[in-house]
């Protein structure tokens, strides 16, 4: 045979050799799964979403930012899929036209001591909480911390924190931006029913939302070694005619160097909030020669 002829039946040979390792029985995404010392999945490490739901959790065009004259490109909505099962979010019809009101109020900010002070402003925009489940697709890395009690994670989103109790469950002792979670396994889906929310949060700056009355289950399945699939059910009588999903892939990061870098942002929204009140005084950074 002539030296051509090896190559290719060694190309062919090597194709085929590759393709009885992938398709071969028991190499499942759970098999390669990393395992703590109970036999459950380790989804210890650093992780992060990359979709467009931040801007708007049902499918969008991409859209200028609110200062295109002066920013011009800067703070663009970029385009998207959108992440809800079915593609769009079954309101009531007055959910529906609060949602609308929200999105044409999306910048508008409030500060005062009434509680309608949420009424308006994305929260997001004011430098509170993300809520769930908008904090695990947020444009930053979050931490997770696992132990066979409970759960532990880490946002770099303004250093938010929650704790999913495994064993035993607890009953939350106050509502929350966050919520309250309490969580099981399901063979090697973890599934965090979370209650106890504030009713403040959006789930993305195009003003959708819910009420304090939201109850949310989500289910955190490994599909490899290094990525998750992340599904939730949401509920919630008063906003929406029946529940409904999103679903979207969470991808662990690899870098040597990975770590959380701090995001507070709570400074960079004081001059915005306070100083049509007068209460805003920049800080004197003195004389620089």
């Amino acid at each position: 045979m002539h030296t051509t002829g090896l190559m290719r039946a060694g190309a062919v040979v090597g194709v085929a050799a590759l393709w009885l390792i992938v398709a071969a029985p028991g190499r499942s995404p759970a098999a390669e799964t990393a395992r703590t010392g109970d036999g459950r999945p380790d989804l210890n490490g650093i992780w992060q979403s990359f979709t467009t739901a931040n801007w708007d959790i049902e499918a969008h065009e991409a859209q200028p930012g609110p200062h295109p004259a002066i920013m011009g490109a800067w703070g663009a909505q970029p385009g998207g899929l959108g992440i809800v099962g079915g593609g769009a979010i079954p309101y009531t019809p007055e959910a529906r036209a609060k949602k609308q009101e929200n999105f044409k109020n999306r910048t508008v900010v409030k500060v005062t001591n009434d509680p309608r002070r949420f009424d308006t402003g994305d929260p997001e925009l004011q430098c509170y909480r993300a809520g769930v489940p908008r904090a695990n697709y947020m444009p930053f890395p979050f931490q997770i911390f696992q132990n066979g009690e409970q759960i532990l994670m880490v946002y770099e989103y303004k250093g938010a924190v929650r704790t999913i109790y495994m064993d035993p469950h607890r009953e939350a002792p106050a509502d929350s931006w966050m919520g309250w979670s309490n969580g099981t396994w399901e063979g090697d889906t973890l599934v965090v029913d979370v209650t106890a929310f504030n009713g403040h949060a959006w789930f993305d700056r195009a003003g959708n939302f819910a009420s304090s009355s939201l109850h949310v289950v989500e289910r955190w399945t490994p599909k490899g070694a290094n990525h998750i699939l992340y599904e939730a059910t949401i509920e919630d009588p008063a906003v929406f005619t029946r529940p409904w999903t999103i679903s979207f892939p969470i991808y662990r990061r690899l870098e040597p160097n990975v770590q959380l870098v701090e995001f507070n942002c709570v400074p960079f929204v004081e001059e915005m909030m306070y100083a049509p009140l007068g209460l805003f005084h920049p800080p004197d950074l003195g004389t620089r020669e």
